[in-house]
C-alpha cells in the first residue's frame, strides 16, 4: 500500500509561531508513515525542523505592518498583480504534481485574507481533483474578533470546501466558540486536537529554585517594549543580581538590538534568540514573556513560574484572552500591557519567584500526535 500523501500550506505574516506549530504536526505525520510536502509562503527560517518532508518555498511575503492590510515581498516592496499570479501558479502546479490525499491549510479560512488571491483557487482546485483529497483547515485556539459578515463568509466557506477543521486546543481550557461566535454553524466539522507542543522540549525536568530570569518576546517584530521594560525592571527586583537573560528575536533590527544591549545592567545578558530556548526555561527560575500560543505552551511544558505581558494594540486581543484563561488555572501571572511599568513588572517577578511551579497535567499537550491520527484515520474512512 502506498504511503498517504499530505500537503501542508503554511504562511506566517508577522510572528513565526504558525510555522513552529505546523512543523511539529508535519513531523508527527511523517512518524506515522505519511509523505509530506511542506509549503511555506513566509520569509525563510533557518532553523525550522520539518523532518524529512519535501519543502517548497514560495516567493516569500509578509504583512507590511500590524494592520495586516497589505503584503510586501522579499525586498519589502508591495506585491504586484504579476507577483501574485506567479506565486499562485507555482502553488497550483505543486498541487497538481503532488496530488495529495490530504491538504492541510494553516489558518485559512479563519484568517489569511491577504492570501485570498491564491488560497481560494488553491482550495477550489483541490476540491476539483479526482480523487478528491481531504481538505482540512488547521487553526490555533483563539481567533481575533471579526465582523459578523466576515464570520458568515468563513462559516459558508468551511461548509462548502472543507472536510473538517483541526482546532489546536484543549476544549476543557479553550472553547473555539469563545472567539468564533458562529461555531454552531460548523460544529460538525470541528476536531479538537489538544495543544501542539514540540515533544523534544519536554525531555528534561524543570530545575526550579535556581537559575536565570529568562526574558523573551518570540520571533516576530513586536515585543521590543517588553524587553526594554524587563531591563529597567531588573534593578528594582530582589533578583537584581541576576542572571537575567534577555532574548531578542531575529525581526528586531540591529540598531534596536544594540540599544537594548546598552541598557543592560550588571547581571543581565542581552543576546539573540537561541535554539535551546526550551532548555533555558527548564533550568530557569522565572520567565518574562508575551502570551503567544507557542510561548505559553513552552512555559507550561517547562513548569517555570511565569510572568506574561500579552501583546495588544487595541485591535489584537488573542494574547490577552489566552493569558487570562491560563492565569485562571494558575499557570501564569499576567501583567497588563497598558502603560507597562518596570516597577510593576519587578514586583510580579518577585512574586513569581516565591511561587511554586505551575501544576503538571492540566492541559492536553498531545496536539501534534492527535492531529496526525485524526487526519490519517480520515484517509482510511
Amino acid at each position: 500500500m502506498s504511503r498517504p500523501r499530505v500537503m501542508f500550506y503554511v504562511q506566517h505574516l508577522m510572528g513565526i509561531g504558525h510555522q513552529r506549530r505546523a512543523a511539529v504536526i508535519a513531523r508527527a505525520m511523517q512518524a506515522r508513515g505519511a509523505e509530506v510536502l511542506y509549503v511555506s509562503g513566509g520569509y525563510p527560517l533557518t532553523d525550522l525542523d520539518t523532518g524529512a518532508a519535501a519543502f517548497l518555498q514560495l516567493p516569500p511575503a509578509r504583512a507590511a505592518d500590524l494592520r495586516y492590510a497589505a503584503l510586501v515581498d522579499a525586498n519589502g516592496d508591495p506585491v504586484t498583480p504579476a507577483w501574485q499570479s506567479a506565486r499562485r501558479d507555482l502553488l497550483l502546479s505543486a498541487l497538481r504534481e503532488f496530488h495529495p490525499d490530504a491538504l492541510l491549510v494553516e489558518t485559512y479560512p479563519f484568517g489569511r485574507g491577504l492570501l485570498r488571491f491564491e488560497l481560494l483557487p488553491f482550495v477550489e482546485a483541490a476540491c476539483a481533483q479526482k480523487p478528491k483529497p481531504k481538505v482540512i483547515s488547521s487553526v490555533r485556539d483563539i481567533l481575533e474578533p471579526r465582523a459578523r459578515q466576515k464570520n458568515q463568509r468563513i462559516a459558508a466557506l468551511v461548509n462548502s470546501h472543507f472536510d473538517f477543521v483541526l482546532v489546536h486546543a484543549d476544549p476543557a481550557i479553550v472553547d473555539f466558540g469563545e472567539s468564533f461566535p458562529l461555531v454552531r454553524q460548523i460544529a460538525d466539522k470541528l476536531r479538537y486536537t489538544g495543544f501542539v507542543v514540540d515533544a523534544k522540549n519536554g525531555e528534561e525536568t524543570c530545575a526550579h529554585a535556581s537559575g536565570e530570569v529568562v526574558v523573551s518576546a518570540g520571533g516576530g517584530v513586536v515585543g521590543e517594549a517588553l524587553l526594554e521594560a524587563a531591563l529597567r525592571a531588573q534593578p528594582l527586583s530582589r533578583l537584581r543580581d541576576g542572571p537575567w537573560r534577555i532574548l531578542v528575536g531575529p525581526a528586531v533590527e540591529e540598531a534596536a538590538y544594540q540599544r537594548l544591549r546598552a541598557l543592560a545592567a550588571p547581571g543581565a545578558l542581552v543576546e539573540r534568540n537561541r535554539v535551546d530556548f526550551a532548555s533555558l526555561l527548564r533550568r530557569g527560575r522565572v520567565s518574562i514573556s508575551q502570551a503567544g500560543y507557542n510561548t505559553l505552551l513552552d512555559l507550561v511544558q517547562a513548569r517555570i513560574p511565569a510572568v506574561v505581558v500579552p501583546f495588544t494594540d487595541g485591535r489584537h486581543r488573542e494574547q490577552t484572552t489566552r493569558a487570562k484563561l491560563f492565569e485562571r488555572r494558575g499557570l501564569v501571572r499576567v501583567v497588563a500591557p497598558d502603560g507597562l511599568d518596570p516597577g510593576k513588572l519587578a514586583e510580579a517577578v518577585d512574586l513569581a519567584a516565591d511561587s511554586d511551579p505551575p501544576p503538571a497535567g492540566m492541559l492536553d499537550l498531545n496536539g501534534a500526535d492527535n492531529a496526525a491520527d485524526i487526519v490519517l484515520t480520515a484517509l482510511g474512512d
